[in-house]
């Protein structure tokens, strides 16, 4: 089977990713830096889960050193490049905003030189539903304008598409952008709000809720956001023929496509709560707050055109998902 490359193996969304694969048949080499933004132990867990498969090789490498992933892929024949290590987090763009250009521009542009360089076949890359920044219609389309991002995260994922694109069309590299919708599950992140609501609500800690819980999120499940990844890294772009509809997320100039992957079903902030109550058999206590800066109200994922793609549409319940990420949190931290 052909040898992948998976940037972010030690990542929430990248373990699942490289599981996935390695399940499927697939050598799949794995890099990461394992910065601190959040707990290295816990990206190290991650990859141990799957360090003694035969067919994976983890490595650990910055994105940001150009040498290293040069030399990367001067040893190694990727057919296929799963990019999905980056800076992430909208409100730590907020604090730290040269993170973001550093991982993921210049970051990006490290391993858009390389497939370059190398004729990868695919380059698969994470873009984020927060590049529809203000918009107001709903659901999220792909074929919606996404010029006016909100926080400095959102803009350097919607220059990784402008970026991807330009690359598409000079050098002929096959790109796909996936904007992600709220990915939750087990061995999530710790900035991501089920990991924060599970950790307070079980230490009886009152819990953060912006814009007076007033929010929607299109909750997606990491299982099925992996499901999506690894069937759209077969299907290979090209240039969209003329008789073709206009489309942003298509180019005519290039192999470039764009999807939204998310549940397509947005949940409210507050039944959101309620559901991992239930599931924690513990009730929260709500620390009711003004909406925050870098935020949007409500993500909702126009998934047809992935559907029509890949013939996958996320399928786990919010209940189900959150059912195991708090059994898998309770016995990960709590033992």
């Amino acid at each position: 089977m052909s040898k992948i490359l998976v940037t972010g193996v030690a990542g929430f969304i990248g373990y699942f990713t490289a599981k996935k694969l390695l399940d499927d048949g697939y050598t799949v080499v794995g890099l990461d830096n394992l910065n601190s933004y959040y707990s290295p132990k816990l990206k190290t867990d991650r990859v141990a889960n799957i360090a003694n498969h035969p067919n994976f090789t983890f490595i650990e490498m910055d994105i940001e050193n150009k040498g290293a992933i040069d030399e990367l892929f001067s040893k190694n024949s990727f057919k296929r490049v799963i990019h999905l290590a980056a800076q992430a987090g909208v409100r730590y763009s907020l604090e730290n905003p040269y993170a973001y250009i550093n991982s993921n521009v210049l970051g990006f542009t490290n391993i858009l030189e390389a497939c370059r360089t190398a004729k990868t076949e695919h380059l698969v890359y994470a873009s984020s539903s927060s590049v529809y920044g203000g918009n107001t219609k709903q659901p999220f389309s792909t074929q919606d304008n996404v010029d006016h991002p909100v926080s400095l995260y959102a803009a350097t994922k919607k220059a990784n598409e402008l970026m991807a694109h330009t690359y598409s069309h000079l050098y002929g590299i096959p790109t796909t952008g996936l904007r992600f919708f709220t990915v939750y599950g087990e061995w999530g992140r710790p900035d991501m709000a089920p990991f924060i609501f599970a950790d307070k609500i079980l230490k009886n800690e009152p819990i953060d809720v912006f814009n007076h819980g007033n929010m929607e999120r299109d909750f997606t499940y990491v299982a099925d956001i992996c499901e999506g990844v690894c069937r759209i890294a077969d299907i290979v772009p090209t240039k969209i023929s003329e008789n073709e509809t206009e489309n942003p997320a298509n180019s005519k100039i290039a192999p470039y496509k764009v999807y939204n992957i998310g549940n397509s079903s947005p949940v409210k902030l507050l039944d959101f709560i309620e559901v991992m109550e239930n599931a924690l058999g513990k009730k929260a206590i709500k620390n009711l707050l003004p909406m925050q800066k870098g935020d949007v109200v409500k993500t909702f994922a126009d998934v047809e055109d992935l559907e029509t793609a890949i013939r996958f549409k996320p399928q786990t319940t919010l209940e189900c998902g959150i059912e195991r990420f708090s059994k898998w949190f309770k016995e990960y931290y709590y033992g």
